[in-house]
Parts: structure tokens; C-alpha cells; sequence
């Protein structure tokens, strides 16, 4: 009997002298190779279809080698979670602080966010701090947006997804990037109103963009400055 095909594989592989970790996933929605940037690993992620092989990604890396190196050497530094650095939320800049002494949740105040507990979990409490905080920033601009198209909101979740900041499904549910959190406020509302919108219209028709514009949010400027930030806020973590 045949043994299951892995859907994941990695590797480590040389590029000009200069070792690069490949991750390869197989897709079977795929219907052509891709090869994009790994933020997590400043590295390589391929998606192969089903029927294509590891020594044809493995091909396309060294192919495309030069165009890979140049985009690992271009991406911005990663900001660790830890006591001292600074991150962005709503469009503001906050000092982290680690306070060993601080009882219960995160306090927010005076340009800080501070944290208490043991600090090899910082990074781990401010992450899920941060996902209670875009969720209660969301939540409520979804009801009020959904409510304006008269349209029933279903579940909202927020998850550290790579691929789109925002999806909705059939059934009304709503996921949005947590990371969200950390764009300016009329970014957060353009991703909010652009999902709910679609509660009305499944796609990307002049309507739905009608739609988008009838809610009374910024489009243009809010989808530029995601284009342009994108890789920054998946550094932070």
C-alpha cells in the first residue's frame, strides 16, 4: 500500500554560497507552482499542485535565485515582541515594557503597553493581548457596518493569517489578520467595511465597490498603504 504524500516538506538549500530554508507545500487547488517569500524564516515558501514534484521546486528556487536573494536582502528587520521595542497600534507608537509586578491583563498608558508574568512568555501574552484588542476594535464596527447595509452578521474571528488581511464566507462569518491592530485606524475600517460589503455582493463587481463607498470609508489610500506595509507588520512577532 502506498504511503500518504506529505503536504509539507523542508529544507535548507545554497544560493551563491548563502544557505536559504525552503518550505514546500503541496496544494491541490494549486494549478501552477509558486514560489514566494518566508517571512518566519527569511527563506522560501513553494506551493506545488498535486502532481508536480519537489526536484521542479527545488528547480524553480535555483531559477529564480537571484530574484529570491534580492527580496530576503530587502526585507525589513524583524521587531521581537520583548521589553523595549516599539510597536505601532491604531497608528500609534507604543513602548513595550516587561513588569514583573503587574498583576492581570496589559495596561496601555502614556506611550507603553505593559506586561507582567514570567518574560519568556512576553511575546506569548502581548500576541494574545493583541488579538483581544483587534477583535474588540472589529466587532464593533462590523455590527454597525452590517447593520447600514441590513445584512445579518455572523461569527467574527481573528487569526495571524499571511495571505489577505480579511475574508468572509457564504454563511456571513467574518476572519480578519489580528495584525490589523496595528495599521492605522482608517485602514482597520476600510478592511471591515470591504468583508462586511461583502455580505451584500460575493464578489468584486461595480456594486460591491459601490457598496464599499456607500459605507463611508477610505479605499484607495488604505489598500496603498497595506501594498506598502504588508511585509513590515508580518516582521513584528
Amino acid at each position: 500500500m502506498r504511503g500518504r504524500m506529505k503536504t509539507e516538506s523542508s529544507q535548507i538549500i545554497s544560493l551563491d554560497g548563502r544557505d536559504v530554508p525552503v518550505r514546500i507545500r503541496r496544494n491541490k487547488r494549486a494549478r501552477r507552482i509558486i514560489l514566494r517569500i518566508d517571512n518566519d524564516t527569511d527563506g522560501a515558501v513553494v506551493t506545488l499542485p498535486s502532481r508536480a514534484s519537489e526536484r521542479e521546486a527545488l528547480l524553480l528556487v535555483q531559477e529564480k535565485s537571484d530574484w529570491l536573494l534580492a527580496r530576503i536582502n530587502d526585507l525589513p528587520a524583524k521587531i521581537s515582541f520583548q521589553d523595549g521595542a516599539t510597536i505601532p497600534l491604531l497608528g500609534q507608537s507604543y513602548m513595550l515594557r516587561h513588569d514583573p509586578d503587574l498583576k492581570g491583563v496589559a495596561q496601555k498608558e502614556d506611550k507603553e503597553i505593559r506586561l507582567g508574568g514570567r518574560p519568556e512568555f512576553f511575546a506569548r501574552r502581548l500576541t494574545d493581548w493583541l488579538k483581544k484588542q483587534a477583535k474588540a476594535e472589529i466587532q464593533p464596527r462590523a455590527s454597525d457596518f452590517a447593520a447600514r447595509i441590513d445584512r445579518q452578521l455572523g461569527r467574527i474571528t481573528v487569526r495571524d493569517t499571511r495571505s489577505r488581511w480579511g475574508s468572509c464566507s457564504p454563511n456571513g462569518n467574518l476572519s480578519f489578520c489580528w495584525r490589523l491592530v496595528m495599521t492605522p485606524d482608517w485602514v482597520l475600517e476600510y478592511v471591515v467595511a470591504h468583508e462586511v460589503s461583502h455580505l451584500r455582493h460575493m464578489d468584486h463587481s461595480p456594486a460591491f465597490w459601490q457598496t464599499v463607498a456607500d459605507l463611508g470609508v477610505q479605499v484607495e489610500a488604505p489598500r496603498r498603504w497595506l501594498n506598502n506595509n504588508a511585509e513590515q507588520l508580518q516582521r513584528y512577532g
